[in-house]
């Protein structure tokens, strides 16, 4: 076996670091912003896509596998790890495509298909319309529902293309505005209609199908985000009750089963107020946040994925979750004006190490940030027998972070993390926007610290001598990170 890895950052390195645990040999792929990347060399081979959209060049991809040997391809998280036309062309190629079959991802990929598929298995969506793709039909759906709504790309998320609409004159500015965004952003114009649930979390169940079969390996709160992008997430939610939690589990099951769902994927719902729960989305790949339920269950997802593809079989009986874990995602961002993205040099770079502290990374000291992708630079997980033990342990690992050169969110996942909303569970889709920000000051002595590590770094001072890229953790006394899997290929 031999597999290429079609993605960058982080989550390449990600991927990498199991491939290497399993003794498979790994094919990684680069552009021209990427060249010195952590990815590259963390692989064994590596071949060059070329310009920057080279990761969304599927016969690029394709004639990198067919030249190194590749017998299998992982595509990450974003670009075409949902692209039923790529897992196809995968399969006519030859080469294995490291997740759900074509048919299940045109079943479940875009929000319109994954609703009417929940529709007819019995699992509760929120009111609302399947078609929105002209103002009269969004007329109609709010003569039907009311006011506020949601309006929403049918072929993609992550925020683009989504509008809230709160009164009438709202509304052909807001139907306008989300078309141009879902076009721009997917190549699909197309839109639904949601009544706005509020206040809401949002809840995802992170499930493994072998195409007959299914389980789920619990939920994760995805509900503090910014612009429509998660920045923290923890498992278990701290605002479900076990009636709320075991209807989410069974529908998540139920719905990953009538589709003959095969390899990791993540079934999303919002829960409302009063506990209801109500399917949103499936992403038919590996989430960002996987990390917070393999520091509960102690299995390595990706292997999981691995040998899912190769004919391996379910969890029997899945693990059961144990403690508490809270992800941080540390991005190249200025949240004090207006989510700026930051680029530049990397200059000095050090991680924590602590017990039970993940990082997962995909950058090093030295290494220049481009403006080309996504701004996640890292993701920071703790794990603890409870919640404030977990809550705890993240906030020392992300102050003992050192990341100088770019502007982060780091303060900004600080003030969240040692809020008071968030020590009482109080998280939800609207809590951040709802609130104002101030930047914190910088104690002077801590200035004048970082101005004299970055003049020793200029002047050529030794690096922190930590990993600068992959998997950082320790466990005590628990270990729930990798390696711990109950996985066996079939034979």
């Amino acid at each position: 076996m031999k597999v290429l890895v079609a993605n960058r950052a982080e989550i390449a390195c990600r991927v990498l670091y199991t491939l290497r645990e399993m003794g498979v040999r790994s094919v990684a792929v680069y552009t021209e912003v990427d060249r010195d990347a952590p990815h590259v060399w963390l692989a064994d081979e590596a071949v060059d896509l070329g310009s920057p959209d080279g990761y969304l060049r599927a016969e690029r991809i394709l004639e990198a596998a067919r030249a190194t040997g590749a017998t299998a391809i992982h595509p990450g998280y974003g670009f075409l790890s949902q692209d039923a036309a790529f897992a196809r062309a995968c399969g006519s190629a030859g080469i294995t495509f490291i997740g759900p079959s074509p048919e299940a991802m045109v079943a479940l990929g875009n929000k319109r298909g994954s609703r009417r598929t929940a529709e007819e298995h019995g699992i509760p969506v929120v009111p609302g319309a399947l078609e929105g793709d002209t103002l009269d039909a969004v007329r109609a759906a709010v003569d039907r529902i009311g006011l506020p709504i949601l309006l929403k790309a049918s072929g993609g998320g992550g925020g683009k293309g989504m509008r809230l609409v709160r009164e009438p004159a709202e509304l052909a500015e807001a139907f306008e505005g989300a078309r141009r965004e879902a076009r721009s952003a997917f190549g699909d114009d197309r839109l639904v209609v949601e009544r706005y649930v509020h206040p809401a979390r949002h809840v995802e169940v992170q499930i493994l199908g072998d195409g007959r079969h299914a389980v789920a390996l619990g939920e994760r709160e995805c509900s503090l985000q910014r612009r429509y992008q998660k920045i923290v997430e923890e498992s278990p939610s701290p605002g479900l009750s076990e009636g709320t939690r075991r209807g989410l589990l069974e529908s998540a099951v139920r719905l990953a089963t009538a589709v003959g769902y095969a390899n990791a994927g993540t079934v999303e719902f919002l829960v409302g107020p009063d506990g209801s729960h109500y399917f949103l989305e499936v992403n038919t790949r590996l989430q960002v946040e996987h990390p917070v339920t393999e520091a509960l269950i102690g299995l390595d997802l990706v292997r999981a994925q691995v040998e899912l593809a190769h004919g391996g079989r379910l969890p029997d009986p899945p693990p059961s979750p144990r403690g508490h874990a809270i992800e941080a995602r540390l991005n190249a961002e200025d949240p004090y004006h207006g989510y700026l993205p930051s680029s530049g040099k990397i200059l000095m770079l050090e991680w924590p190490r602590r017990p039970s502290v993940r990082v997962d990374s995909g950058i090093r000291e030295g290494w220049e940030v481009k403006p080309f992708y996504d701004p996640l630079l890292a993701k920071l997980i703790a794990w603890g027998h409870d919640r404030e033990t977990a809550r705890r342990r993240l906030v020392e690992a992300l102050r003992e972070t050192t990341l100088l050169g770019i502007s982060t969110n780091q303060s900004f996942l600080l003030q969240v993390l040692e809020s008071e909303f968030f020590k009482q569970g109080a998280t939800f889709t609207t809590t951040l926007e709802a609130l104002s920000w101030s930047e914190p000051a910088v104690p002077e002595e801590v200035a004048a610290a970082a101005r004299g590590a970055l003049r020793s770094s200029a002047a050529g001072g030794s690096p922190t001598g930590l990993p600068a890229a992959g998997v950082v953790s320790t466990a005590d006394p628990y270990t729930p990170w990798l390696g711990l899997g109950g996985f066996r290929m079939a034979t």
